[in-house]
């Protein structure tokens, strides 16, 4: 009976190991092959005409998506990707901005500002135009696959709610105290 149990048991782990090592789903195999992995965002930066028609893999957050009358346009403040092509969070790490195009409807709903993405895109060439009061070069993109990563949960189990909690303290060094506090958080 108990070798029966060890048997499903390591059955069970060894279907879940190998769902884990499979890799992501955030790229289509028919697009991995495409990706141009040597292709950085800093060389495309450097001069985005030069690398016209190559594939590449692009993390980033929204900035603004705005519906234009031949499609979407999206701007992205370009993050690093992380192993699992997941963007990182930290801003300041950030190389810069590019814009992505998609000539399909993409409703600007779906894509709020701090939406963080990853996206296969073909390099289009560069627009030129304003960031505040300054000429800003922006890579332009044609959008061949794009994946929305779910907003992060907040690092709090349970429900939101009321939550309760006593503390106390005490010391020592020639005198003697201490003290109860009673919080209450929403």
């Amino acid at each position: 009976m108990r070798l029966r149990a060890f048997e499903t048991l390591l059955g069970v782990l060894l279907l879940l190991g190998t769902g884990c090592a499979s890799g992501s789903n955030v790229v289509p195999e028919t697009l991995k092959t495409q990706i141009d992995s040597s292709l950085t965002f800093s060389k495309i930066l450097e001069e985005p005409t030069s690398h016209q028609g190559a594939v590449v893999l692009l993390g980033g957050e929204v900035l603004s998506a705005k519906r234009l009358t031949e499609g979407t346009r999206v701007e992205i403040l370009q993050l690093p990707l992380d192993s699992s092509e997941e963007p990182v969070v930290d801003r300041t790490a950030s190389q810069g901005r590019f814009l992505a195009f998609e000539s399909s409807f993409l409703d600007p709903a779906t894509l709020p500002p701090n939406t963080r993405v990853t996206l296969v895109g073909e390099v289009t060439g560069v627009t030129n135009a304003h960031l505040d009061e300054m000429a800003y070069r922006y890579p332009t993109l044609t959008i061949k696959h794009l994946h929305v990563w779910p907003e992060p949960e907040l690092n709090q189990p349970g429900s939101s709610g009321p939550s309760f909690g006593i503390f106390g303290g005490g010391g020592t060094g020639g005198r003697v105290g201490g003290g109860v506090s009673i919080g209450i958080g929403f």
